[in-house]
């Protein structure tokens, strides 16, 4: 079922006022790699990279 307008304008408004962004660049071909790995284990490509870094900066405060 396709979403109306108002329907996207209030995801985009919520979206805008409870998240961050971020950027992130990868060698070309890399992006694909990434997203199969994310989705076969995390289902999105969001929740790996955010558990990626998580896990990454918890690691790091036990060094």
């Amino acid at each position: 079922m396709p979403v109306s307008k108002a329907q996207q304008r209030a995801t985009n408004k919520y979206n805008k006022n409870h998240y961050d962004r971020l950027e992130m660049k990868v060698p070309k071909g890399e992006k694909e790699i990434i997203t199969e790995h994310a989705t076969e284990y995390d289902g999105t490509l969001n929740k790996f990279l955010n558990r990626a870094v998580k896990e990454t900066m918890e690691r790091d405060k036990n060094k």
